[in-house]
């Protein structure tokens, strides 16, 4: 402290335009077009842009949105596929000042409708193959809106509903545009809305900060360089791809479109374009490990995966490692970014049994070094539980990678951030290696002769059945034990004769045997429009079930 109390270091240093900027992952895509140019930047189909076109489209697109009277404090809402104009968005769009609202395009016309109008969107750019359930959705609102039509050459049917499309709207603009930045990194980049499950889609509002550092992150965690080659087999709507739309332009790698994810152009894109690096669902990491033999080349080199959404059976994880891909397990939700959390490797797993290390890959891990802050806490007390592997508490973050809040919605914004952290509702232990495991949402937990029983563990043992494909496990009432786990199961195609009882006594061979289920239903397992399974259909099913006595 110096002279009269004052603070030195605070005194006569300001900051100032030469040394504080507001964070942006807008600034990647400057940067690319300057140090990488004439590098390929976009691959789509046989069409690719180089930096410095892919730079001068964004640009196209910010200017014409500005033209059309589309700017601060609007919502624009994009439709379509992994394809270059929604890559384009994530920085057009926010580059006009206004804010871009990645459409899931799995979702029927109701919910589009819903979040058209909760977002209150300007206008709304709409790849055609999406124009049924676009023309339905329009006609339930009332308000005006600018329509432009993606005539994306590779898509299948549709018609144009729009105005213009969307290469005539880049005509309007100029490449040469001088955006401005956020004048604070606080500011709304993008709104992503969550699943829905449970009534009306809740819009998560981004900032440009959280944006900025979670890209950044995801470059370390999973080790992207300017040689990186991404497949897009992760959908840009969900947490606007995990924020690797960002991620990949900041170390000038190279984007590769897909329009729809199957086994077959995603094996043969790895092979065209010596693909390093790509992302899913457990769901798509399922779907390549069960693809055709016929199908699955030879990779010819390591191919970098990261998964997350729910905890990927360690059998998956290991058929993918002998297939040549080397998982990272992520966590995350639409409220954190993506990814906040991942499962960093140790030197000691390289010695391990395959399964051994598959099932310690499973486990969620550790905060990402963007994000401040994670804790499995007590939710009554909200004090740490201990690192025992066994005390279950909620999982909690808090950082700078956490979202603004619900749009239009204080009330669970309030309650999400209650005592200073994101209530994630996801119960997990903490291992005596620091690593976070995720047990079960709050609501999964299956209490059976006041026992608590994870459907996780359950559905762990499940697959590693060699003859199920998808699992998931749920609550059954039961007259004596109060709750019983009921397995919903869909097997392999080649699976002949798996009875339920053979499923049953395959948990009972994996597990203490209360945990086995008593009860399996076979077939086709619902799910959200992102791919995850629909544990609250599930739920209403095995209430129709006789009870068990």
């Amino acid at each position: 402290m110096g002279e009269g109390g004052k603070n030195i270091f605070e005194t006569g240093l300001e900051a100032n335009a030469a040394n504080f900027q507001p964070q942006t992952p807008l600034s990647f895509l400057d940067w690319a077009a300057n140090v990488y140019a004439e590098k390929t930047a976009v691959v789509h189909g046989e069409g690719k842009f180089t930096y410095r076109e892919f730079a001068g489209r964004c640009r196209r697109l910010a200017s014409a949105l500005n033209k059309r009277g589309i700017g601060d404090g609007d919502t624009v809402s994009v439709m379509a596929p992994n394809s270059p104009p929604m890559l384009e968005a994530h920085y057009g769009v926010p580059m006009s000042g206004a804010v871009l609202n990645a459409l899931n395009f799995r979702l029927d016309a109701a919910d589009i409708a819903f979040i058209l109008g909760h977002a209150e969107a300007k206008a709304l750019i709409t790849d055609r193959e999406f124009s049924p359930v676009i023309k339905e959705a329009l006609k339930q609102r009332d308000s005006p809106i600018t329509i432009i039509d993606i005539d994306d050459p590779l898509a299948e049917g549709g018609e144009l509903l729009g105005e213009t499309d969307y290469e005539a709207l880049l005509a309007e603009g100029d490449a040469d545009f001088q955006w401005t930045p956020p004048d604070d990194e606080w500011r709304a980049i993008s709104l992503n809305y969550t699943s829905g499950t449970t009534g009306n889609h809740k819009g998560v509002v981004y900032h440009h900060r959280g944006a900025f550092l979670n890209a950044l992150g995801n470059a370390l965690v999973f080790g992207l360089n300017a040689d990186s080659v991404y497949l897009w087999t992760l959908p840009m709507f969900h947490c606007n791809g995990w924020c690797y739309t960002w991620g990949v332009t900041a170390v000038g790698g190279t984007h590769v479109c897909l329009r729809r994810i199957d086994p077959a152009p995603i094996f043969q894109l790895i092979g065209e374009h010596a693909v390093t690096h790509m992302c899913g669902a457990p769901i798509v990491l399922n779907m390549l490990v069960h693809a055709p033999d016929d199908m699955k080349a030879a990779l010819g080199r390591t191919v970098e995966v990261a998964t997350g959404g729910a905890a990927p059976p360690s059998a998956v994880i290991a058929a993918m490692e002998k297939m040549g891909f080397n998982v990272t397990h992520l966590y995350g939700l639409t409220e954190s970014f993506g990814p906040s959390t991942y499962c960093a490797p140790k030197e000691a797993w390289a010695d391990m049994d395959p399964q051994d290390k598959a099932r310690e890959m499973a486990r969620q891990g550790v905060r990402y070094p963007t994000l401040f802050e994670q804790r499995v806490l007590d939710p009554e007390t909200m004090a740490p539980v201990p690192a025992d592997g066994e005390t279950i508490g909620e999982l909690m973050l808090r950082g700078n990678t956490v979202m603004k809040g619900y749009l239009k919605n204080e009330e669970t914004t309030a309650e999400a951030f209650a005592g200073g952290w994101f209530h994630t509702g996801d119960l997990g232990v903490v291992h005596p290696d620091g690593y976070v495991e995720i047990k079960d949402r709050s609501k999964d937990i299956i209490l059976s002769g006041g026992e608590n029983i994870s459907s996780l563990e359950v559905e762990e043992a499940l697959y590693r059945h060699p003859k199920v494909m998808e699992a998931a496990v749920v609550a059954k009432l039961d007259d004596k034990w109060g709750e019983t786990p009921c397995a919903f199961v869909t097997l392999t195609p080649d699976a002949e004769n798996v009875s339920a009882e053979d499923i049953i006594q395959w948990c009972r061979d994996n597990l203490a045997h209360f945990k086995a289920p008593r009860e399996v239903v076979f077939g086709p397992l619902p799910k959200t429009s992102t791919g995850k399974i629909q544990k609250f259909i599930l739920r209403e099913q095995a209430k129709e079930l006789p009870k068990n006595s």
